[in-house]
């Protein structure tokens, strides 16, 4: 084995709660999530999977509640973050409403029990026939991001013999300082009406015998860790909202997105109790204390609450790097190579007393971007677990099929409970919807 490539890492401490995640802590030398080891979760279930803890979500989203305490308001998680049923029932049993992107999010928020009058369709692309599945539904909202999408919601919805709900998502120009991939409220972004185009375009959303206009939108992008483009972006959506209102156009709510980071490594965003009273206090100054406000978190109530268990197969020391390479892949976690996003990395169980190595933990796909962890120092034997750290958002929503790999296990669990909420993928599940050339 080749020597360590960079001064190696301490070892976790036992027993303690990992940062950003207060619902994982090691006990007895061995990792939990709340009072379940994941090494018999791992048993129980097989790797890589995917565990989550309610009350780490729950605490999550009592943190945006309380930020919003006796104001009227509308919290509709942004499900692209994670969109699994059992997450879906969890946080709509908890008085969340849902902010979709797709028809078939649609589709999964009525499944889970969610109420379409507290579900919002955002997204840049809303085809005719996803605009009639939600006109059908009932929504609450759709948010509108460009002039020709209202032409065509407006056709829809005359054809449909109703009036369809719209908020103008405005592209504010503000930058949210953080990865071009996911920031959307700038000029060059693809996602809504540019600042100064929002006026004219409300007067003609206005006119339309299709559409009945009841609020505004904006979303700046997400992973935001810093306070000043959230109070950036409200003086300039206020603004506009003053103009509007001017021009004779009654503005029911204002939807201030979602977008609030959370600790990936070291990360020290805002907290939702601390961060809203703040833009609340503005909201007041500006005289608009008493509309509905509407937000839509995604990351922040899952994200720290999920880990990936995953197991390490082969240890591959080279002349340049070491090689863990473990039965998780970029198909399962797709943040590192999409984003070159970092995600902690620890053992499930750790070897007390042996000097960790630095290692590449990589998966079994076949592309050199299939890395999970760059210079990660381990203490590890093939056989070993880890556990991918703040893998609940943007993890499994996003995961394929690639190397004709199936989707993780999904588990969630509620103090010493824990319930199976995706079954594993076989191959017979990915081949169902297949026809070979003797069917076709």
């Amino acid at each position: 084995m080749s020597a360590p490539s960079s001064t190696p890492a301490p070892l976790p401490s036992a027993p303690s709660a990992l940062p950003g995640a207060p619902h994982l802590h090691y006990r007895g030398g061995a990792l939990h999530v709340e009072d379940r080891p994941l090494a018999e979760l791992a048993r129980e279930f097989g790797t890589p999977l995917f565990v989550y803890s309610q009350a780490s979500i729950l605490a999550a989203l009592a943190a945006y509640q309380r930020g919003l305490q006796g104001r009227r308001s509308l919290i509709c998680y942004a499900m692209k973050a994670n969109s699994s049923l059992g997450i879906l029932r969890l946080l709509a049993q908890a008085g969340c409403g849902f902010d979709i992107v797709s028809g078939g999010e649609l589709q999964r928020v009525l499944a889970a029990g969610g109420d379409p009058q507290r579900t919002i369709f955002s997204g840049v692309g809303k085809t005719r026939d996803e605009m009639r599945m939600a006109l059908d539904a009932g929504i609450a909202c759709f948010n509108v991001e460009s002039e020709a999408e209202l032409d065509v919601l407006d056709a829809v919805a005359q054809a449909h013999g109703t009036r369809a709900p719209v908020s103008i998502r405005v592209n504010p120009n503000v930058d949210p300082k953080t990865h071009p991939y996911i920031s959307t409220g700038l000029k060059g972004n693809k996602f809504g009406i540019a600042h100064e185009r929002t006026l004219d375009t409300y007067r003609r959303a206005a006119a339309m015998p299709g559409l009945r206009v009841v609020g505004i939108d904006c979303h700046i992008g997400s992973q935001i860790t810093q306070e000043a483009p959230y109070m950036d972006a409200m003086d300039r959506m206020l603004d506009l909202v003053d103009a509007i209102e001017a021009a004779g156009i009654t503005l029911h709510h204002i939807d201030f997105g979602g977008g609030l980071g959370i600790n990936y490594n070291g990360d020290q965003p805002p907290q939702a109790d601390t961060l809203w009273p703040k833009l609340l206090a503005k909201l007041d100054a500006r005289g608009y204390g008493q509309r509905t406000v509407l937000i839509e978190p995604g990351r922040s109530l899952v994200g720290n609450a999920g880990v990936c268990v995953t197991e390490v197969l082969y240890l591959k020391p080279g002349e340049q790097k070491n090689f863990c390479i473990v039965d998780a892949a970029m198909n399962d976690l797709p943040r590192p190579a999409m984003y070159q996003a970092h995600h902690g990395i620890v053992p499930v169980q750790p070897r007390s007393g042996e000097a960790p190595t630095t290692w590449e933990v990589v998966g079994p796909v076949c592309e050199s971007g299939d890395w999970l962890g760059h210079d990660r120092a381990l203490a590890v034997q093939g056989g070993d677990l880890l556990a991918v750290l703040s893998a609940g958002a943007y993890c499994m929503s996003m995961a394929s099929n690639y190397n004709a790999r199936g989707r993780a296990a999904e588990v969630l669990v509620d103090g010493g409970r824990a319930r199976l909420i995706r079954a594993r993928e076989t191959l017979q599940d990915q081949l169902r919807s297949e026809l070979g050339l003797d069917a076709a």
